[in-house]
């Protein structure tokens, strides 16, 4: 129960102001916690950012997030933020892949790996005879009594090569920019590996599924009408949360944390951020270490890890043991009409076998209205991965000469752009490697043992911002549960 008294409250220190970390604190000053969030950054979102200049409106990392799942959806709405709420437009849900040069629906029904409708298979112009047949055939493919696989690995054996290649590798590499060789199943797709023992295939189980979800057999492919971003945009839900929080007596520091340590309480070390804060509610702190008596880390492993240090070798050498993949986002800006394709898609992505030099497309202002001035079009074309690492160090000039000659060639884009912007991600997108979930126990273990600790983030058991949000409220959960009065 929250104590009468807030000056004799427990307190804990949140560290990263992302949306776990929002989410975090949030359950913690709910609990009745004195809640202090240190970032340094001095802004709430972590990557989620939107750029907003002259009409145009970018998302530098994630533009929408799963409305199937309530983490996110619930707070946008307990915010306050319902109105904001803007769905993938219908024109736009689909998505294009391309195949020997040209461009292709990617097959009604077809969910990442899962072929909902076989007759979309059969009309496909994207596979051979042979592999639609193969593809076909997946029904009859024995189940793996293997409790994790790769995902090459699943979905070679249970649609074969050339689906695998042309279908399932560029859809997943949009999403994780991963090596899937070596992306584990059970962490990344654990819905899949559980479809296939369940049901015995994969197009049992998802007729079963969309006779559950809807009540008769449904052609819903990629479901992107079930993703949503916010009308002006979607760092609108970091910067509402902050003032929720400040508003409920949640401190918001502009630091950064060197280490944790830990004696009858913890004691967080900080070192002045560099530059202002971007945010105006973040202060600078009054002193140079911050008692608690639980402490969440909310940052990429590595620098949990560096921070933890202190207090358990072993869970540090487990947090650093996660690999990040680094990536660059090209947006470009167009006349309308200086684009010959349609743009009636939510974008393209690209097959590794077609040797270009991009992961993806992303139609923005398809997706969305108002994301580029009236007569304009705006793309986000997406380069690097842990395939192509290299790519996303090159230089500005570098980097812009790719994004705009691939779709020039493959969206008939002529002409300079009227607008070009460069994200990079350095080491920002955890990889989910085989042994992922093994790691992750052993990490929740040794949490465990260090009463009033809570970890979250991406890095840990979901990159989509739902999952990211439960995270956050996880390790809330996790402080609270071990806590030493």
């Amino acid at each position: 129960m929250p104590s009468p008294d807030p000056s004799h409250a427990p307190r804990c220190v949140v560290i990263g102001a992302g949306l776990s970390g929002l989410a975090a604190a949030e359950l913690m000053a709910s609990e009745g916690w004195q809640t202090t969030i240190v970032d340094a950054a001095g802004r709430g979102g972590g990557v989620v950012e939107t750029v907003r200049h002259d009409g145009w409106l970018v998302e530098r990392s994630a533009d929408n997030f799963l409305t199937t799942r309530p983490e996110a959806l619930d707070t946008v709405r307990r915010l306050g933020l319902d109105a904001e709420i803007l769905p993938v437009q219908a024109s736009a849900r689909r998505a294009l892949v391309l195949g020997r040069g040209r461009l292709h629906a990617v097959p009604a029904g077809f969910r990442l790996m899962v072929p909902g409708r076989l007759s979309s298979i059969l009309k496909s112009s994207l596979l051979t005879p042979a592999g639609k047949l193969r593809v076909m055939l997946e029904r009859f493919v024995p189940t793996s009594t293997a409790a994790d696989e790769s995902l090459e690995s699943f979905a070679v054996r249970r649609l074969g090569r050339e689906a695998f290649e042309r279908l399932v590798q560029p859809l997943v590499s949009g999403i994780w920019t991963a090596d899937p060789a070596r992306l584990s199943m059970a962490a990344a797709l654990p819905d899949f590996l559980a479809m296939e023992k369940r049901s015995g295939s994969l197009q049992a189980g998802e007729k079963t599924r969309l006779l559950t979800a809807s009540g008769m057999e449904g052609t819903a492919g990629a479901r992107y009408g079930n993703f949503a971003t916010l009308t002006s945009g979607l760092d609108t839900l970091p910067t509402r949360w902050c003032q929720a929080l400040r508003s409920s007596g949640v401190h918001q520091l502009h630091a950064r944390v060197t280490a944790v340590q830990r004696t009858d309480r913890f004691r967080i070390v900080l070192a002045p951020a560099q530059g202002p804060a971007a945010d105006t509610g973040f202060e600078s702190p009054s002193a140079s270490v911050l008692e608690a008596d639980a402490v969440i880390l909310t940052t990429p492993a590595p620098r949990a890890a560096a921070m933890i240090r202190g207090i358990s070798q072993p869970l540090a050498d487990e947090l650093a043991g996660i690999d990040y993949a680094g990536s660059a986002v090209v947006c470009l800006g167009y006349p309308r009409a200086a684009v010959a394709h349609p743009l009636d898609a939510a974008g393209l992505v690209i097959p590794r076998q077609e040797r270009r030099k991009i992961l993806a497309v992303s139609f923005s202002s398809s997706k969305f209205p108002r994301r580029a001035p009236a007569g304009s079009v705006l793309m986000r074309v997406f380069l690097g991965g842990a395939l192509d690492p290299e790519a996303a160090t090159l230089d500005d000039a570098t980097l812009i000469k790719r994004a705009t000659n691939e779709v020039a060639e493959l969206l008939g884009a002529t002409g300079s752009p009227t607008l070009t912007r460069i994200e990079r991600w350095e080491a920002a997108m955890p990889q989910y490697h085989l042994g992922h979930l093994g790691r992750v126990g052993r990490i929740k273990t040794l949490v465990e043992t260090i009463p009033g600790c809570g970890l979250a983030g991406a890095g840990l058991e979901g990159v989509g911002i739902p999952q990211v949000i439960a995270s956050g409220q996880a390790a809330a959960r996790q402080a609270l549960q071990t806590v030493e009065h």
